[in-house]
């Protein structure tokens, strides 16, 4: 009877596991229960205002799981569409900037001249929200407010320079987060820019050698409380921070609230740009810089935020078809940054009415695309023992462990030649491992000589997915 009673059991936990592994939102219920168990686990815990006690938070796996979300910069920049730092770099009197003033716009033509022109005219968010989920990430982030101080919703710390007040008179932010939420399972998020270039309380502030807190006390740190309680994003992600250290921007106190009191303190995530110093030491996870890959495994979560434009954040209006990265290159992105432990953050931007132009979105969809096939190899994955194969370069490891079984994926980034993969990675198999290949039904033969693993690949055409191959060990 006992026997009959634990093979019915085994049965049930096989028929339930290959519904996870083939369910195409399998990932979302597994961020829904842990949505629960980090409620249950952070409830009593109280964090103090220093980095020693914010870093003993532990980062809400939704966020581990995801692997994937879609960055969106996205705001008066967009109108001159020649780059996000394009004030800056005016003022500053870099000459490219400067000559493309002078070219096109008369004299005294003003930077917030430009705001009248971000009118957001043909912005949908619901359709917005379908390309961004069928890119099948799992996050997004939208710039609030970049470093030109434009917020993209109705705040109360920014009069007349912000999206209700002039340009689209819509509260982007919240119409975005409210199509997010009602049509995806995805999580969203916030960037915020810390400083502003020109902002005269942040310019006197510095002048002072931020001894006085002005800035901070009546415009970053209330716009800040105002986005949390208003939008209540998982993910704050900051930015302009580095020409003063945490005690000026007044962080610990911002995230001892965070986490204790305010109402995402059980899923909200936030990065390492919180001070001069700070990045790349503190925070749920770290983007230490810009494009950062590492390429090896690190000892805590961290985040590769890079651009499909290789050029540029913003939408550019003189981008040329070779400064994109390609397909393949992006999901060669994907793989070796979820193989070392981090996330990928992949940037698209909008233009100044509203449109997701032709070339993000067909990358998305690509990504989308590849993901419905080799998404079980990436989503909920932990680091394996290695990350790249010691044999064949261009394969890259994951692993998954789900009830008792544990499965190793391999992806490969080229089809291997002469249809036969080798592998030098210690992957233990026995005479009776299955090791398959996502996107073919049938089971690959395969065989080890003098240490080395030779798989047979079917042909190319009878396989489903394109630009990287998933190898499947359960073990």
């Amino acid at each position: 009877m006992k026997i009959l009673v634990l093979l019915k059991l085994a049965t049930v936990l096989t028929v339930i596991s290959a519904d996870f592994l083939n369910k195409n939102n399998a990932e979302d219920d597994v961020f829904d229960v842990s949505l629960e168990n980090e409620e249950m686990q952070h409830t009593n815990k109280r964090f103090t205002p220093d980095w020693e006690s914010l870093d003993t938070r532990e980062i809400p796996s939704w966020f581990d799981n995801a692997k994937f979300g879609v960055f969106i910069h996205w705001g008066v920049f967009s109108v001159p569409s020649f780059g996000e730092w394009f004030w800056y770099n005016w003022q500053e009197k870099s000459p490219p900037f400067v000559e493309f003033m002078e070219k096109n716009y008369p004299p005294g033509f003003t930077y917030a001249n430009f705001a009248q022109q971000f009118r957001a005219e043909f912005f949908d968010p619901n359709h917005w929200a379908e390309i961004l989920k069928s890119s099948g990430a799992k996050y997004v982030v939208l710039t609030s407010k970049h470093h030109e101080g434009f917020t993209l919703w109705p705040s109360k710390y920014s009069w007349n320079w912000n999206a209700m007040d002039v340009g689209p008179k819509r509260d982007l932010v919240g119409e975005l987060a409210e199509a997010i939420r009602e049509k995806t399972n995805m999580h969203f998020g916030l960037y915020h820019s810390l400083y502003e270039w020109y902002h005269p309380l942040y310019l006197q502030d510095k002048a002072n050698n931020f001894e006085t807190q002005d800035f901070v006390r009546l415009k970053t740190m209330p716009e800040l409380y105002e986005l949390v309680n208003t939008y209540k994003p998982d993910v704050i992600w900051s930015d302009g921070d580095w020409e003063a250290n945490d005690k000026y921007w007044d962080t610990l106190n911002f995230l001892a609230w965070l986490y204790n009191d305010s109402p995402v303190r059980h899923t909200v995530v936030v990065n390492d740009r919180w001070g001069r110093g700070v990045g790349c030491k503190h925070g749920d996870f770290v983007n230490c810089q810009d494009r950062y890959n590492p390429g090896v495994l690190q000892t805590r979560k961290w985040e590769n935020a890079m651009t499909i434009d290789k050029e540029a954040w913003a939408f550019r209006r003189n981008a040329r078809l070779s400064d994109f990265l390609t397909t393949r290159e992006l999901i060669e992105t994907l793989v070796t940054t979820v193989s070392c432990g981090g996330n990928l953050l992949m940037n698209i931007g909008p233009t100044a009415d509203g449109v997701i132009r032709p070339i993000f979105e067909e990358r998305l969809r690509d990504v989308g695309s590849w993901l419905q096939v080799n998404g079980e190899a990436i989503f909920g994955t932990l680091p394996w023992t290695l990350q790249n194969d010691t044999l064949t370069s261009n394969v890259w490891y994951t692993s998954k462990r789900i009830f008792i079984w544990k499965y190793v994926y391999g992806i490969t980034l080229r089809w291997p030649e002469n249809n036969t993969l080798m592998i030098g990675a210690p992957v233990p198999l026995t005479d009776g491992s299955v090791v398959t290949l996502l996107g073919y039904k049938d089971p690959l033969k395969w065989s080890i000589f003098k240490g080395v693993l030779s798989i047979q690949f079917p042909e190319m055409n009878k396989v489903e997915s394109q630009w990287g191959w998933t190898v499947k060990f359960a073990i």
